[in-house]
């Protein structure tokens, strides 16, 4: 019997398992992913095995290599991290495989009829003679086309998934390829194996790249070099940039790819001849960039200048009697700073607050919803992370949702289904944190987001930008284009915490106050040098603040 363990594949040796399939327990058509009953070799009980396959049915025979995992529900399972499927030779396993419904026209009665007339030689006969089908009784000529047709389709799966597994692709990329492309999956990726990286999500270039190395494709090919273009730019997006100087991303490309400068600047000018990227000025400097994210942010611009134009979806507000109204609603006595901010924000239709730590947004954006809201305003709230949509949610006392979900992700796309076409259903859309959105999600979001609705944006600018690609907020208020209220006002709750003041200094050009004082968040720790600085981060986190605060 096998001892189990969940241990990644990655961490163990794969073990290789065989045997004929006797149920298939679930297949979703889609993702290939799949749960059998396996008679395998060396076992005396039925054993369950997951793994993925574009078709399984019953009868067949599995070749798989994988781990035996102990799942907490289903108990003992092989976790195949390849499968393969061939048709049965038994007339056992050939009767189970033609009855399981694979081929249109046969079901488990005309299966046995197939079995009990031609035995072994069924498959032979279906595609060498095929009108030899009408010899069994109940089959007549519309039913035998049904039977031809169903196996053709099966056998064009199969050689499609041994001509990628003999390419080195496992079976759930397989699936993929197969489901992306379908009967030309073979064609398809013998001409150009790197478009495997453009059309499906999960695919970088390095696996791309190994295909084409097996299919033969020398390191130096054009095609090769115009789709390393792409990597380099999309490794450049991994790092933040939406595109690179043409002066560094030739010589980058050249060094991923491992080929001269002339072949990466004469794949990029061909490049830019088919519109897989594109060229612009930047401070005067030409940069390339991915087409898609060029794209994006042009739309970012469009979309808001549309919103811009036009009035906010309530009526005009009378700054004089609403902030008088909000103090005393909310209990709140707002500085003359909030209150110009807040004058601006009610008559904006698309507006960005910014501004530090301790300057009252939160305050601003508070009065601003208990106003609109008067107006019975449709209000949604979100943020890019988690815990930032608590935080506005807390803050706010209502409900606030991370911007995926607001979007509605849609798992099998990668995408959102709401969008242009399916637009949120609010009147003003707050978004906090906006500094930490990059530029595919800002795109995502504002397609959403309503002609006619109003748009508020609050984050800190000198914050660092977003993980993803572009500096969103800072090209908005940057841009001139949008109305800015910018808070540099400290309050003095929020002046009482030194990293607060420190902060606004170190942004005014100052440096920061580093003596030490008793009760205070902020201290100044001395490295001069990067070793001595890491030795002493990790004794600060494991020993000095678990101790202070009692963590231990």
């Amino acid at each position: 019997m096998h001892t189990a363990d969940s241990a990644p594949f990655a961490c163990r040796e794969l073990e290789n398992l065989a045997g004929l399939v006797e149920r298939v327990t679930f297949h979703n058509a889609e993702t290939g992913f799949c749960v059998i009953r396996v008679k395998a070799r060396g076992q005396r009980d039925l054993i369950t095995v997951v793994g993925h396959a574009a078709a399984i049915q019953a009868g067949e025979w599995v070749q798989t290599s994988g781990a035996w995992v102990n799942d907490r529900v289903h108990g003992l399972q092989f976790r195949a991290k390849f499968l393969k499927a061939t048709a049965p030779t038994t007339l056992e396993g050939i009767e189970k495989y033609l009855g399981s419904g694979m081929i249109r026209g046969i079901g488990p009665v005309y299966a046995k009829k197939l079995v009990g007339a031609f035995g072994e030689a069924v498959f032979d006969l279906i595609e060498q003679h095929p009108l030899r089908l009408c010899e069994v009784p109940g089959i007549g000529p519309k039913r035998a086309e049904c039977i031809i047709a169903g196996w053709a389709e099966q056998k064009v799966i199969r050689e499609i998934m041994l001509f990628l597994h003999s390419h080195g692709v496992g079976t759930s990329r397989a699936v993929r390829i197969f489901k992306t492309y379908g009967k030309d999956a073979v064609q398809l990726v013998s001409e150009d194996p790197y478009r495997l990286a453009r059309d499906i999500r999960g695919i970088g270039f390095r696996t791309a790249d190994q295909i084409a190395s097996r299919l033969g494709i020398a390191r130096d090919a054009a095609i090769r070099v115009r789709a390393g273009i792409s990597f380099a730019l999309a490794q450049a997006m991994d790092q933040g940039h939406c595109g690179l100087p043409e002066d560094e991303l030739v010589p980058l490309t050249a060094g991923l790819l491992e080929v001269p400068h002339d072949l990466v600047t004469g794949g990029l000018g061909d490049e830019l001849e088919a519109g897989a990227v594109l060229a612009g000025k930047v401070d005067g400097q030409r940069c390339i960039f991915l087409a898609g994210l060029y794209r994006a942010e042009q739309e970012i611009a469009e979309r808001l200048l549309t919103l811009c134009s036009g009035h906010p979806p309530w009526p005009v507000i009378d700054s004089g009697r609403a902030i008088p109204w909000v103090e005393a609603r909310t209990g709140l006595s707002l500085a003359d700073s909030q209150k110009t901010a807040l004058e601006r924000a009610v008559g904006a239709k698309v507006l960005v607050i910014t501004g530090g730590p301790g300057v009252g947004k939160t305050t601003l954006v508070n009065a601003v919803l208990t106003i609109v809201a008067a107006k019975r305003v449709r209000i949604a709230l979100c943020a890019p992370t988690g815990r930032a949509a608590k935080r506005l949610s807390e803050s706010t006392g209502r409900d606030a949702r991370t911007i995926h979900r607001l979007l509605e992700t849609d798992p099998k796309t990668g995408g959102f289904r709401r969008d242009e076409q399916h637009p949120l259903d609010c009147d003003l859309l707050v978004v906090d944190e906006t500094s930490m959105v990059d530029v595919l999600l800002m795109r995502a979001l504002l397609r959403a987001v309503p002609d006619s609705a109003a748009l508020l944006m609050v984050g800190d600018v000198d914050q660092l930008p977003s993980v993803g690609p572009g500096q969103v907020l800072a090209d908005i208020i940057s841009s001139n284009s949008v109305p800015v209220v910018r808070l540099t006002e400290v309050f003095r709750q929020a002046a009482q915490s030194r990293i607060v003041v420190n902060a606004h200094r170190i942004n005014r050009g100052q440096m920061p106050e580093l003596k030490t004082l008793e009760e205070s968040d902020f201290y100044f720790v001395d490295a001069p040098e990067p070793e001595e600085g890491v030795r002493k981060l990790l004794a600060v986190i494991t020993q000095r603040i678990p101790a202070v605060f009692g963590l231990v």
